[in-house]
């Protein structure tokens, strides 16, 4: 556990309670309406501060920028003004503070997706998950890929079906291997992805290379994040250019982004390195974080594990994403793949608990091997501090029927 200093506590009572996921230290982002239209808030115990409101009496000053329905013109505004934001958020928020600040209680409030999702990449950053899949596809020699150990493999996925907790995912139609051909039909084979979610938080231009460094600074946060799967389409479509309508169907975030700076007492180191990597993909200091992660189905607990299994960190990946000159736009949101740790019940997705569905696991005293109609898969994180937690809250998602 890493060294934290004595937690401060909040005007807000619920703030103060230990397994809250919203502190004082936490203070995530968000956008709420209650009534009035969508606009920008943090969560404080069981309310939410009004960002917009806030600004409009003149206790904190970001530009207008809280009165629009997502945080991409806040975040826009550069490192500076986030972190003068969250220090005028501690002081107006701490216990024994007087000045009148504007809170919504949140079980009164909508939550809506937290920013405008310019594009979405997802990565395959866990070497435990990518060699468990690559036994089930490829045998335990041929597992992991010869490249996989020396750069963050990832692919373009779809800004337009990324959704915020809540919302449901249709079950999808397409195209699935058969004995005397492809077949169209309803996936049958539906899976989860527990992963988390970074927010990218400045633009760069295009020729322009980011280092590890650099892109640890554009980092603004990070959500929870779903990329729900189609195991059966997945198979027969990926190769030889990776997931395409297997992953489309949805991805769930989780409409809180916790920051970097509320996670930065818990850097860990992640996974051990295989081998050395190139020098632009090196880190100066550990990019991960010790937080608990893990998911649930229809209410029972599945899988959990640590960030920390993780072999590329967020500032890597970003990095790596500039080599060719890539621009990145503030609004990206680059997932981190499935965070699986190395043991069954420690495992990210139904594809590696079940093997492929040769080994069925207990929901609620049923068997089952992937994801079926009227099921609601939950992810929950947080970090454990000394008498508090850092958590992401709700990040939830139902499945319909296939139309």
């Amino acid at each position: 556990m890493p060294m934290v200093e004595q937690p401060l506590r909040s005007r807000v009572s619920a703030a103060n309670d230990e397994g809250c996921d919203f502190p004082i230290q936490n203070l995530p982002f968000g956008v709420f309406s209650d009534g009035q239209g969508p606009r920008c808030g943090v969560a404080i115990g069981d309310m939410i501060v009004d960002l917009a409101e806030c600004e409009a009496r003149g206790l904190l000053e970001a530009g207008g920028t809280f009165r629009a329905p997502q945080l991409n013109d806040f975040i826009a505004l550069g490192r500076a003004a986030w972190d003068r934001v969250r220090a005028r958020l501690t002081e107006l928020l701490a216990e024994g503070a007087d000045e009148d600040v504007p809170l919504v209680p949140m079980d009164k409030a909508t939550l809506h997706m937290p920013i405008r999702v310019t594009e979405f990449t997802d990565f395959y950053a866990s070497k435990n998950h990518a060699f468990n899949v690559g036994v089930l596809f490829r045998g335990p020699e041929n597992a992991l890929p010869p490249q996989w150990t020396h750069m963050p493999i990832g692919y373009n996925g779809r800004a337009s079906s990324v959704v915020v907790s809540g919302t449901d995912i249709r079950r999808p139609m397409g195209q699935v291997k058969a004995e005397n051909g492809p077949e169209w039909t309803a996936c049958r084979r539906l899976d989860l992805e527990l992963e988390l979610g970074a927010i990218v938080g400045a633009d760069s231009a295009m020729g322009q290379r980011v280092s590890v460094e650099e892109a640890e600074q554009m980092i603004f946060g990070y959500v929870l994040l779903n990329d729900w799967s189609a195991r059966d389409i997945q198979a027969w479509e990926y190769q030889p250019l990776g997931p395409f309508q297997s992953k489309a169907l949805g991805t769930t975030i989780s409409p809180w982004i916790v920051t970097q700076a509320a996670l930065e007492p818990f850097r860990s180191e992640g996974a051990a390195r295989v081998n050395d990597l190139l020098p632009y993909l090196r880190e100066e200091r550990p990019g991960f974080y010790d937080m608990t992660v893990g998911w649930t189905m229809n209410g029972q607990k599945m899988g959990e594990t640590n960030y920390n299994v993780m072999y590329y960190s967020s500032a890597q990946q970003l990095a790596h994403h500039t080599e060719s000159g890539c621009p990145m736009r503030v609004g990206d949101l680059l997932g981190s793949g499935t965070i699986s740790g190395p043991t069954q019940d420690q495992t990210g997705a139904l594809l590696e608990m079940t093997q492929g569905g040769k080994s069925p696991v207990k929901v609620n005293g049923a068997d089952r091997t992937f994801i079926e109609d009227g099921d609601r898969i939950g992810l929950y994180g947080f970090a454990q501090g000394d008498g508090y937690r850092i958590g992401f809250g709700p990040c939830t998602g139902k499945i319909l029927p296939a139309d």
